[in-house]
């Protein structure tokens, strides 16, 4: 199996992703973390004046050690015990709060994120679904928003707490002995430089390591719902070497990223203990000299040790830091995808828009192409000045060799894709005038391909329409001839497992047809519906499919003679054009093309989805 890794592309450019400045990417995140702003400053304040009390411990330290200590007091030894008790339980309690302010509203923030990325996603063309790995979409939805929850909960804070804590802590080390505390200010010339580098060298790796990721997601996506496949051809051990190359990528990547880590880890601690390992030596000399007091040799170093942590974790914040930044703009990455309803308007009753026409109304197609927009340059369209004109009431099938554009001419008219050129109309109103919403109640598909979700029976059923009863329901299973979800354990309310893989293709198909007609559409698009059907079957439900058929107007790809006869005229598409439309038997007498297809003479009559229409 060849597995795919290259990193997602721009939407508009095409280009490989850019990389954005940290600052930038992580502040795009504000909308969403705007409603919980309130307890996100208080909980960054209640954090501040935690790690400021830590450095109050010094001073008293000092002052015990030149007070009652040198005194030899007591009294006032209990008493700096218990100012140094009060004070650790209050940094306590204080870091305490800030994580209960954080908790709950970064999970809503989390949650608000995913559901408006699964939002988004619905609304994005097919186009865009067919450039995206499943892998790295499902990657996007739940690793990246947890690294993104994980930041702000972590790594924002404490970069805003460290950094003040840094600034007040250098502040009290220059006022207690400037030049020791020059001493130590020494280190932050070149860490600032590590820093940069490090930024820079990680978020490419950081990319990298996400972006592999995805596909590693993608194949186990891939051979969890093809196990029938992986199984049927015993192809286990070759799925399995290439889960693991691509497993040892994403491996050494992070290993990769961990070295990177570990190197600017082990610099930014070092270069501050050695800092302070020269003030130690430097302050015991002023003390011998008398130039300085044991007390206050005492206070530098314990607030110098303060420091330790504030600034030994930059490496581990930046990194997080990257991390986020990296999962932010994978997220707006999706998220700046242009829905495919951008322009349209909601619509209150959409079935009510259209009136009931006569004559000019019906399905129309004018001079419509339709070319792939990844097709190479100089292909000739999938589709070529396709005119089709199916009357109201009427039911057309479409008939052609494999490969000729049925199903993408089918997919036009719900939009799942747009025409390059010319129109389709419902009931002489341009398609592309009609928002989506309005479009796809008043037009039904059923595709060759089911499929279904991880819900009951009738819940998938009744997706085809909103507000359908438990009426419509049972009609529509009664013209699939889908009424053997009766005989399932809890009958219509047995859930049927993801992509309905617990059922038969049969039983899936006449589901997925119900689906179609369960909201007695206006129009009707049917992909060759009842192609997994035995002829029994197929015959009964062709006899109730007549019933619906004669009160709506429909377009059927069909490929069997029998699909063929429910239908009252008959079009052959031939190489994207429309090169006959007649009646059954005009076409049998007079398309030589016609009559070998329906023979069987053109070799292969099944048609499979995106790829017999593919550019």
């Amino acid at each position: 199996m060849a597995v795919t890794t290259t990193p997602p592309r721009d939407q508009e450019s095409g280009a490989a992703p850019r990389h954005r400045s940290t600052t930038r990417s992580l502040l795009r995140l504000w909308p969403y973390v705007r409603p919980v702003r309130a307890r996100l400053f208080t909980a960054a304040a209640a954090a501040v004046v935690a790690s400021c009390l830590g450095l109050v411990i010094p001073l008293v330290l000092k002052w015990m050690v030149d007070g009652p200590v040198a005194d030899r007091d007591p009294g006032g030894v209990w008493l700096g015990g218990a100012l140094l008790f009060a004070l650790g339980v209050a940094e306590a309690g204080l870091f305490g709060l800030r994580r209960w302010l954080v908790a709950r509203p970064l999970a809503s923030v989390e949650a608000s994120m995913r559901a408006s990325l699964y939002r988004h996603l619905q609304r994005l063309p097919v186009t865009f679904h067919d450039r995206w790995a499943s892998g790295q979409l499902l990657s996007r939805a739940t690793t990246d928003l947890m690294l993104l929850r994980m930041f702000l909960a972590f790594p924002l804070t404490f970069l805003v707490v460290n950094g003040v804590t840094i600034l007040v802590g250098f502040a009290i080390l220059l006022a207690q002995q400037w030049t020791l505390g020059l001493v130590l200010l020494v280190p932050a010339v070149p860490l600032m430089i590590l820093c940069s580098l490090f930024e820079t060298r990680y978020s490419a790796i950081a990319r990298s390591v996400q972006d592999q990721t995805g596909d590693l997601t993608t194949v186990v996506e891939e051979g969890v719902l093809g196990i029938r496949i992986v199984k049927g051809f015993g192809r286990h051990r070759s799925q399995a070497r290439a889960f693991r190359a691509l497993s040892e990528r994403v491996r050494t990547t992070e290993l990769r990223k961990a070295g990177l880590l570990a190197t600017i880890w082990a610099l930014i601690m070092t270069l501050p203990e050695l800092a302070i390992g020269a003030a130690l030596v430097l302050g015991t000399i002023q003390v011998a000299d008398g130039d300085l007091s044991a007390g206050t040799l005492v206070a530098f170093l314990s607030t110098a040790l303060a420091l330790r942590w504030p600034v030994e974790s930059l490496g581990f914040l930046l990194a997080m830091s990257q991390d986020s930044a990296t999962a932010t703009d994978r997220f707006f990455e999706v998220m700046d995808a242009t829905p495919a309803d951008a322009g349209d308007r909601p619509v209150e009753n959409a079935a009510s828009v259209l009136p009931r026409q006569r004559g000019e109304g019906g399905l129309r197609f004018e001079a419509v192409e339709f070319r792939y927009g990844d097709a190479p340059p100089g292909t000739p369209p999938v589709l070529r000045g396709v005119d089709l004109h199916i009357r109201p009431g009427e039911t057309m099938a479409l008939v052609g060799a494999t490969g000729s554009g049925k199903t993408t001419l089918t997919a036009l008219v719900p939009r799942l894709h747009e025409v390059t050129s010319g129109r389709i109309t419902l009931d002489g109103r341009d398609i592309t005038a009609l928002p989506r919403e309005e479009l796809r109640a008043l037009v039904a598909v059923a595709f060759e391909e089911p499929t279904l979700f991880s819900a009951t029976a009738g819940e998938n059923v009744l997706m085809g329409a909103d507000g359908a009863d438990r009426a419509a329901l049972a009609r529509a299973l009664k013209v699939a001839q889908a009424e053997f979800v009766h005989a399932l354990p809890r009958g219509t309310d047995t859930e049927v497992g993801e992509q309905g893989l617990s059922l038969s293709g049969g039983q899936r198909q006449r589901l997925a047809l119900a689906r179609a007609v369960v909201g007695a559409p206006r129009f009707l698009v049917l992909d060759d519906p009842l192609s997994a059907l035995d002829v029994h079957t197929e015959a009964r439900v062709e006899a109730a499919l007549r019933q619906v058929l004669a009160t709506t107007t429909a377009l059927v790809v069909a490929h069997r003679p029998s699909t063929v006869l429910l239908a009252d005229r008959v079009a052959l598409l031939e190489e994207g054009r429309i090169a006959a439309v007649g009646t059954h038997h005009q076409l049998l007498r007079d398309s030589a093309a016609y009559r070998a297809l329906m023979s069987g003479q053109d070799g292969e009559d099944d048609e499979g989805g995106n790829g017999e229409d593919g550019p």
